[in-house]
């Protein structure tokens, strides 16, 4: 419960009486990217700030898409597994709560991601930076691109800046994903690899998909290079001088990072740290609106400060507003008072998708090739976009000698999927991975996970859109934006997007009481 300088009970007589010293920070939304906005705000607070922060969560729980569930001696993830390690800011996290000696890297000897082709699982070629190869000769051996295909790709070689297929677009022009790797490497390398590659990370449509947005330094490696391969070799050599990007004792970095315990440990410790009356669960926002004069000379508030309404029947005061909620709902609580915004943020288009685990004992071994899993283009017209061999990735996931897998459906693919029955889930996964792996085993147990609405597309046009979302929101001092919708849809990215709002509005509170 908060205490009662933070809570206006409903009617306004809860708005009479004088407040104390402190500034209230109110953050709308606990997933991973409002708890680091809270923790930053909380860890202020303890370093004598005078800000008094509080988290209202629509739902009983913490944590958004991060979900950790041990079942029968299995560690499930419902939502993401891991993050990148190259992205500092999760482990960062991790270390500054205590959980430096829980983080594990992936299993990268057994690092080896298939490509469903032709009905068969074909490995992706050894040395690929996402879509740039870093090594030419497992591109001309693969069965994964025609000749002319490869041909293409030894060309591409040659590119110089503003030339062929390097032409450069203005700063401010943008680009399909699709087109981007069609210029580059022809359509097999889009359809074969990239296509999939991009669609097990954001569920979305490379034609519609901004490289702008979703690609930003394979654009910069263009601009500087005009040959990606080129570019992404010269990336490989400085990475491999260096050697200081290391994970414990010397070692290398791995590719992924995840906790021993799994992600879930990360959402229990900064719940930990954020825990009483600073946390409210059950409350989903309605509308914010701002403070009458009349409100402000009551309470003591600065201006323009804000009236946080719930559903429930609740309403909230705060001097600064956090909105770490996905942006279509930042959209529907900011309409009633502005109207534009509301509007730029709801153009902001999501996916939705769904997770189904599946263990099994040792039976279903021999069928699972090493390697951390494959993928599916669309082009080879399965329901299953991706499929991870957990109990390969990463250590601790599955009894010794158990398999873990862990598939994605939908995304633009497929929407229709978030719409057919457990039953009918359950029953065309197991088929498909029949037909994928021959895996004929009885799984010991499946869990379905759904996610609605839950994958920002960054679809041409996004930077603009961002950019008008960020000029149109300064006519409202005090109110922030953060999370995986505007510039980063990982785990990093969430941390770091609700850190740099909550230092935003430190900033704010400290100009507006100077």
């Amino acid at each position: 419960m908060f205490s009662a300088d933070c809570r206006l009970h409903s009617g306004e007589s809860g708005l009479t009486g004088s407040r104390d010293a402190k500034l209230r920070v109110a953050v709308l939304g606990g997933g991973i990217t409002g708890l680091a906005a809270a923790y930053t705000l909380a860890r202020a607070r303890e370093r004598g700030a005078p800000i008094e922060e509080f988290l209202i969560e629509g739902s009983s729980r913490l944590g958004g898409a991060i979900l950790t569930e041990q079942v029968e001696g299995f560690l499930v993830e419902a939502g993401p597994d891991s993050f990148l390690a190259e992205k500092p800011e999760a482990a960062s996290l991790c270390r500054e709560l205590e959980l430096g000696e829980s983080l594990i890297g992936s299993n990268d000897r057994e690092r080896r991601t298939y490509i469903l082709h032709r009905g068969r699982l074909v490995p992706l070629p050894d040395g690929l930076m996402l879509l740039a190869p870093t090594r030419l000769w497992p591109m001309v051996t693969t069965p994964l691109l025609p000749l002319a295909s490869k041909v293409a790709l030894a060309a591409e070689w040659f590119t110089r800046p503003g030339s062929g297929s390097a032409k450069l677009a203005s700063e401010d022009s943008d680009e399909s994903v699709a087109s981007f790797v069609r210029r580059h490497f022809g359509d097999a390398m889009l359809e074969n690899i990239a296509d999939p590659l991009l669609a097990g990370i954001f569920g979305g449509d490379t034609a519609r998909l901004s490289v702008r947005s979703v690609l930003p330094r394979f654009r910069e490696m263009e601009q500087k290079y005009g040959s990606l391969t080129r570019a992404a070799m010269e990336a490989r050599k400085q990475g491999s001088k260096g050697a200081a990007h290391t994970f414990r004792s010397g070692e290398p970095a791995p590719l992924f990072m995840t906790l021993k315990e799994g992600l879930g440990t990360l959402v229990g410790r900064l719940s930990e740290r954020l825990a009483g009356r600073h946390l409210r669960l059950k409350e989903r926002v309605a509308s914010i609106e701002p403070l009458t004069a009349a409100d402000r000379a009551a309470t003591g508030s600065i201006a323009p400060g804000y009236k946080i309404r719930c559903e429930g029947g609740s309403v909230y005061q705060a001097d600064a507003v956090i909105l770490a909620l996905p942006a279509h709902q930042c959209g529907q609580i900011l309409a009633c008072f502005d109207s534009t915004l509301a509007a730029t943020l709801a153009s902001i288009r999501y996916s939705s998708g769904l997770t189904v685990s599946l263990a099994y004992d040792a039976a279903a071994s021999p069928q699972i090739p090493r390697g951390f899993g494959f993928l599916a283009p669309r082009k080879e017209k399965r329901r299953l976009v991706a499929c991870t061999f957990m109990h390969q990735k990463f250590s601790r996931r599955a009894p010794e000698g158990c398999s873990l897998l862990r598939c994605f459906l939908g995304g633009t693919r497929d929407p229709g999927v978030l719409e057919l029955s457990d039953n009918e889930i359950v029953t065309m996964a197991g088929q498909e991975l029949a037909a994928i792996l021959s895996l004929s085993a009885e799984p010991q147990f499946i869990r379905i996970y759904r996610w609605p609405g839950s994958m920002p597309q960054y679809e041409l046009g996004h930077a603009a859109r961002v950019a008008a979302i960020e000029q149109q929101i300064e006519k409202h001092p005090g109110v922030f934006v953060a999370g995986n919708a505007y510039s980063g849809v990982g785990i990093s990215d969430c941390i770091r997007a609700g850190k740099a709002a909550a230092e935003r509005a430190q900033e704010f509170l400290a100009a507006a009481t100077t």
